[in-house]
């Protein structure tokens, strides 16, 4: 089944800013959060596919690729736990390819014979917003090669061993001498019998057919710095696939994803959120209860307050993972206007904007008043 266009999943356009993407990630992110959705598999499936499309579309280099190449461009890269290879291979395989193909030489042999670290892995884990505000030790669950069992990475059956390769006598290479018009050159090649090694395995490991390691389920504990962000990575030294003929382990990468909250947004360390106020709170004053993520707090706002005013709660904000202090949280207050009204309702509001030498509909006429001399009607 072909994977849907990344900017179709987030219902934007292919020139949207940042900004578009980042507010159409979190409108939908919100609506098929599976805290709204219990138990609603297609739900589950929409919000992995709308975090897998936001990773891609909200990193500029990702993005790039995606937009030239489509999904070949940044396969390996999605949403989603999975392992993928970092480290091992790149320009030295394709140096030592480039030797192979000419004959082969002493430096690709040596490359391929010799000790390599294990490959990266990279998992991908989603916390809450109040996980990622405060810390939290996750677990992590991910497929790895681990030394087999059976026969304690040897690759051979238990109660044998060994032999060395007869062809290298235990080199792991074949060196031959070839006559040029430069004079007499020695090659030195792979051994085809051993691939290498310098060793046969004769009878072969019933676990790991001979390969000397197996595929097993790995928990690992995570602990995850209060302050962390969508997009950082916590590295985990050693645990990524096994090193070759010797070599060091690969890393563990685990890369975050913050789910929005339903009450707060984020800006850097600063947080945001609006408050609904009445009218007659906003006239008269009022002293509110205000959420943040450590509690409730008792608020005082003035008199006259207007709809959109935003106040400053000092160091209620994220802590700096780096240890550069803490953020504030903004609060904007939001007046809201009843939509029904008593007569009685109605009259006291009509008694109030004759005392204050009003007339209700003396904006209406006011606003008519500026469209026809805009227009010359």
């Amino acid at each position: 089944m072909s994977k849907r266009d990344y900017y179709e999943v987030l219902g934007i356009d292919r020139n949207a800013a940042a900004d578009d993407i980042k507010k159409a990630y979190r409108k939908l992110a919100m609506k098929y959060h599976p805290d709204r959705n219990p138990d609603d598999k297609e739900a589950e499936v929409k919000f992995k596919e709308i975090n897998e499309a936001y990773e891609i579309l909200s990193s500029p280099e990702k993005k790039q690729r995606y937009d030239q190449f489509g999904h070949a461009g940044v396969n390996g890269n999605g949403a989603g736990g999975f392992e993928g290879g970092f480290g091992g291979g790149g320009f030295d395989d394709i140096f030592g390819d480039i030797f192979d193909m000419f004959g082969g030489g002493g430096f690709s042999s040596r490359r391929r014979t010799g000790p390599q670290k294990g490959a990266d892995i990279k998992y991908e884990t989603t916390i809450t917003f109040e996980e990622a505000a405060f810390g939290t030790e996750k677990t992590v669950e991910f497929h790895r090669n681990d030394s087999c069992d059976t026969c304690h990475g040897t690759g051979a059956k238990p109660g044998t061993s060994k032999k060395t390769c007869s062809h290298c006598k235990g080199a792991g290479e074949i060196r031959y001498a070839q006559r040029t018009p430069l004079g007499q050159i020695v090659n030195v090649k792979t051994c085809p019998h051993c691939h290498g090694e310098g060793q046969i395995i004769e009878e072969a490991c019933l676990s790991c057919k001979g390969k000397g390691k197996i595929r097993k389920l790995k928990k690992i504990k995570v602990k995850i710095p209060a302050g962390v962000d969508t997009g950082m990575v916590i590295p985990i030294r050693g645990e990524g696939e096994l090193g070759v003929k010797g070599g060091p382990p690969g890393e563990l990468y685990v890369v975050l994803r913050v789910l929005p909250h339903r009450l707060f947004e984020r800006d850097g360390n600063d947080i945001i959120c609006e408050i609904p106020i009445t009218f007659v709170q906003a006239t008269l004053g009022d002293e509110l209860e205000v959420p943040t993520l450590e509690g409730k707090v008792k608020y005082k706002i003035p008199e006259g307050t207007q709809s959109g005013t935003v106040f400053r709660l000092k160091a209620r904000g994220i802590v700096s993972p780096k240890g550069y202090g803490k953020g504030d949280q903004y609060v904007r207050v939001i007046v809201e206007v009843p939509k029904k009204l008593t007569e009685s309702q109605k009259d006291i509001l009509r008694k109030f904007a004759s005392e204050s030498g009003e007339d209700v509909h003396e904006q209406r006429r006011t606003f008519f008043d500026k469209v026809k001399d805009a227009f010359g009607v």
